[in-house]
Parts: structure tokens; sequence; C-alpha cells
């Protein structure tokens, strides 16, 4: 990709930008220039429709919402199962669309995490998310185990990057399973999770991934790489809402029996209403759900899932690169100077979809991009995230971003905020 710096370029990106249109389904404020969309998705406008249908039913059938009308809420998780399926690279019966990160995780360790013999630890990394090492240290824990000594985190070299190497040499005799982020939430960098599954599984090790930050940006093959189980969030670049249901995957080789942590949702649907006290587990990673479904916390992403199956994994992963790649080389050209370094991968095969720009200064200058309307993410202790989204980033609006940026620097205007977190994140 020949990249020019001219405003003439970056028009001539967007007007042969064939998911360009898709701009138009979001809310995009005026002036504003959104680069957050790897924490929280925008708000679109089939989302909306979704949102208002579900209120709908809620007022128009009250109780018979769960069996009647268009879209009964009784197979709502399963439905955006089916439909969350391809973004992961899964048959329909494996996804299931239910809590919450954490406690998706909790489910899958309670089913997946049975210490015995000398396999008794779980393996993870230094640079995960906190959430994912606060449960694994409970689930070991419950165990009784201690998470000082059962809880091993791989170090990384340089404080922003893993190296796979030094996970597989890892993976001893004395590994349980194995969680791992599929995308590193700071440096962007993407695992080779094939690697690590065919790693993992002829040790004979489980292993699971978050795609918390690669879900809707990356494309994954979870059922053909053979990986045993996955979690994720759909408020990042799926766009589903602020506290929008998670998701879960399980390979099919594992469906069938009981999880770990049952409750009445994980029932086969034909036999739910029977009331037995004796659970008979759904068939399918539906078996993996436990409470009622929250469904205002699921119907935006009925609608917004219509996006991504209009425009396509493929081309949104392959827009996703040229848009990084783009934004690295004007940060190059005009950040770099300023004290900022790219700590993301260049490499394609390794970038998941955000650009990570590293500066002392980074809370100060965060602030004060927002202040100038360049919306990013902060990430302690000096990261500044930004993530042009294939379905409603310009390259115009990139290359004003950087330019906004630059301003911000050659003028120093950051040193007049706080270098303090607390108003960033």
């Amino acid at each position: 990709m020949t990249i020019r710096f001219d405003e003439a370029y970056a028009l001539e990106q967007d007007r042969a930008d064939v998911l360009a249109g898709f701009r138009d389904a979001f809310y995009l404020r005026e002036g504003v220039i959104y680069l957050d969309g790897n924490s929280l998705g925008l708000a679109s406008r089939p989302a909306e429709r979704a949102l208002l249908d579900a209120l709908e039913d809620w007022k128009t059938h009250a109780i018979d919402g769960w069996t009647s009308g268009e879209r009964p809420w009784f197979f709502t998780a399963e439905r955006l199962g089916e439909r969350l399926a391809p973004l992961v690279g899964a048959h329909a019966d494996e996804v299931i669309a239910t809590g919450s990160i954490t406690a998706n995780i909790h489910q899958l360790l309670a089913t997946f995490y049975r210490p015995a013999g000398t396999r008794t630890r779980i393996l993870a990394d230094e640079l995960n998310f906190p959430t994912d090492i606060y449960a694994m240290q409970s689930q070991v824990e419950l165990h009784g185990y201690s998470a000082k000594t059962h809880l091993v985190r791989v170090p990384s070299r340089d404080g922003r990057t893993l190296d796979e190497d030094d996970i597989i040499a890892r993976m001893s005799e004395e590994v349980a399973v194995i969680l791992l982020p599929a995308v590193l939430y700071r440096s962007g960098q993407l695992l080779d999770m094939p690697r690590l599954t065919r790693e993992a599984h002829a040790r004979g090790i489980l292993i699971g991934f978050d795609l918390a930050h690669s879900i809707g940006s990356v494309p994954h093959a979870l059922h053909d790489w053979g990986v045993d189980f996955a979690v994720w969030c759909n408020y990042k670049h799926l766009n589903g809402g602020p506290g929008a249901v998670g998701g879960l995957y399980v390979h099919r080789r594992h469906l069938g029996g009981k999880p770990g942590l049952a409750g009445w949702f994980s029932s086969d649907k034909r036999k739910q209403f029977d009331m037995a006290h004796e659970l008979s587990p759904a068939s399918t990673a539906g078996a993996f759900q436990m409470g009622t479904p929250h469904l205002f916390s699921s119907a935006p992403l009925l609608g917004a899932l219509e996006l991504f199956e209009r425009a396509g994994i493929e081309r949104i992963r392959a827009k996703s690169l040229r848009q990084t790649d783009y934004m690295m080389a004007l940060a190059e050209r005009e950040l770099v100077p300023h004290g900022f370094t790219i700590t993301n991968p260049v490499e394609h095969a390794r970038r998941g979809g955000h650009v990570c720009l590293e500066h002392d200064e980074a809370a100060r200058i965060a602030k004060a991009m927002k202040a100038h309307g360049v919306i990013p993410d902060y990430r302690e202790p000096n990261v500044i995230r930004v993530a042009p989204i294939a379905l409603y980033t310009s390259y115009r609006e990139i290359r004003e971003a950087i330019q906004r940026i630059g301003s911000i620097m050659a003028t120093r205007e950051y040193a007049r905020y706080e270098n303090r977190r607390d108003v960033v994140a």
C-alpha cells in the first residue's frame, strides 16, 4: 500500500471505500472524531430500532412476549448465538449470547478447570486484562490452591507483547487449562491462536481465548482451529451498546455435559418447564447459560449484527488493516517527532484493530484530545489507544485526528491538564 500524506489522498480513499455507506447507519457527532470504538462502539440506527422493538414487544405482549410475536424472547440467546457464530468461525450450536466476559470466564473455568493429579495449574499471561486475572485467581482459590503458585503468568519480554515461544515453553504437565487474550488490550498484538491451540493439545491441555478486542475486527476459525472455549463482549467492535450481553463459544466435542455452574436457562428447552429438580442440560452451548437472559441488553445486538452480515468480516478486516496502516504512517510522520512511540506490532498477522501510542504525558494528551474533539482511549501507565472502525471511520477523519494531536503537541496545550487518569478512561 503506497501512502501519501496530502488531503487529496484521504479523499481518494474515502471515495474508493466499498464500506463507506455503512457510516450513515451510525450516530456521529458533528466535529467529533470517535476513535474509541475498541472500548465502546457507537450507536447505530439498526441497534436503536431493535431496542425499540423489544420495548414495543414488552408493551404489547407482556408475559406472552417470551413465546409470542415475531421475536419470542425465549429464543433470543440462541438467535444471537447463531448470528455471532460466523464472526468467530463456529457452528451455531457452539455459540450462545449470555452473561458478561467475567461471568462467562467463571462459567467456563468452573466447567473445564478440573485439577487432578499433576495438572492443577492455570496458565495465563502478565499482560492480560485485570478481570480475566481476577476470575482465574478466584477459580484457583476455590479449588483450595494459592493463586501465587497455581496461576502461572507468562512474562513479557518488552512489557508490551507476548512471545508465543515463551507461552509454549510454559505448557508443562502441571497445567490443566490455558486462558489467553486473542488481542492484547494495550498493545493490540494478535496472538497466533491456531499455533497455540495445536501446541496446547499436543500436551493434553485445554485452551481458551478472550476475544474482547478481536471479535468484530478480526476473522476467527475457532472450530477448525480446535479451540476448546472462548468468551467475549459485544459492546466494542460489535456496537451492541453499553453493558451489552456477552458471548461464549464451546467446541462441539465438549457439548452435551453438565455445565460447571448450572441454572434454569442451562436446560434443554424442551424440558425447561417440566420444573424438575434434576437438570437436563441443553445439548448446545445454551447449556452454559445460567439465569434469565437480559433482553434489553441483548436487543441492540440483534440490530447491530445486521451491519456485519451485510459488510462481511473479511472486508471489515481488510479495511481495518488499511486504515491502521494509514494511521501509523501519519503518526510516524507527525507524532513521533513529538515523543510518541508506536508500540503495536506492525505486521498484519500480529495486529488487531487498534493503534497503540505511548507517551510520557499520555494522560494529559488524552484529555487535550477530547477537548479538541478527538475521542481516544487511555490506559495506564502511558498508553493512548486509537481505533479507526471500518464501519464508520473515514480516512479524512484519521488524517484530521493526527493533525489535531500534532497541533496539541506543537502548542504544548496538553500541559494545562492534570497528569491523572481519573477523568480520562
